[in-house]
């Protein structure tokens, strides 16, 4: 479990988070959505130790990690422009992590990880020879084969189209349940929210607007600003949730 408690941080005397409190069980995915400059980056960088906090405090399982470098937390993130090294094939960007992580998995392991992920066919490929699907999914399973204790994402599908967004979008959930992997995703994109996620964060001027579960956030918005956000950005996209929230939403 993790839990935030009374995080803030300002950049140059501006308010960037402020009063965030927030649990997230284990193996649940969440999703922070917000409007451009909302706050939800930064979250995710707090989370990951790359940004530190004025206040609060970040605990997972018992265990205050607010002063905890980044390295040493075990969690470990998938960058939206997937950060691959063009010179190294599939196969040899999976493991790139490993070289100073010996004993971290085992060859079998991590076969089973590109196994899951459907890469076998694909490593030997250099990153230039790749979809975009396929990177993503070397993305992951590099990530995953650290075996993080959660699983932080960036914007994960904003680059992807159509049949390749909604196949990715499986593989997180699968990856999540298959793993018990507590995974937090950056987006701007409610409809991606509402459709991956176990819980979602709105949030607003660096202010929690909202968390709850996806049916909670279109059946029950909190306030204004949820409402006219989700339903707002939902209205060129609403076929695709007809099905998930019932007729007025379409």
């Amino acid at each position: 479990m993790l839990k935030l408690q009374n995080i803030r941080k300002h950049f140059d005397g501006k308010v960037v988070l402020e009063n965030i409190d927030l649990v997230i069980n284990t193996g649940e995915i969440v999703s922070l959505l917000g409007p451009s400059g909302s706050g939800k980056t930064t979250l995710l960088n707090v989370i990951l130790g790359l940004t530190k906090t004025d206040h609060g405090s970040l605990i997972f399982n018992d265990t205050d990690l607010s002063r905890v470098r980044m390295k040493d937390r075990g969690f470990n993130i998938v960058f939206q422009d997937y950060a691959l090294f063009p010179n190294l094939n599939a196969y040899e960007n999976i493991v790139y992590a490993l070289k100073n992580k010996k004993g971290l998995i085992t060859e079998k392991e991590v076969q089973e990880y590109i196994e899951f992920l459907e890469l076998t066919p694909h490593l030997n490929k250099k990153i230039g020879e790749l979809s975009g699907g396929q990177k993503q999914r070397v993305a992951l399973a590099r990530t995953l084969v650290t075996k993080p204790n959660i699983l932080l994402l960036d914007e994960p599908l904003s680059a992807l189209d159509g049949v390749i967004k909604e196949s990715i979008k499986q593989r997180i959930q699968s990856i999540a349940r298959e793993f018990k992997l507590t995974t937090i995703i950056v987006t701007h994109d409610p409809e991606e929210a509402l459709t991956l996620s176990d819980k979602i964060l709105i949030i607003n001027q660096g202010h929690i607007a909202q968390y709850g579960t996806p049916e909670e956030i279109m059946h029950q918005p909190s306030n204004d600003f949820v409402k006219e956000f989700i339903i707002g950005q939902l209205q060129i996209k609403r076929r695709n949730i007809y099905h998930l929230f019932g007729e007025q939403y379409a």
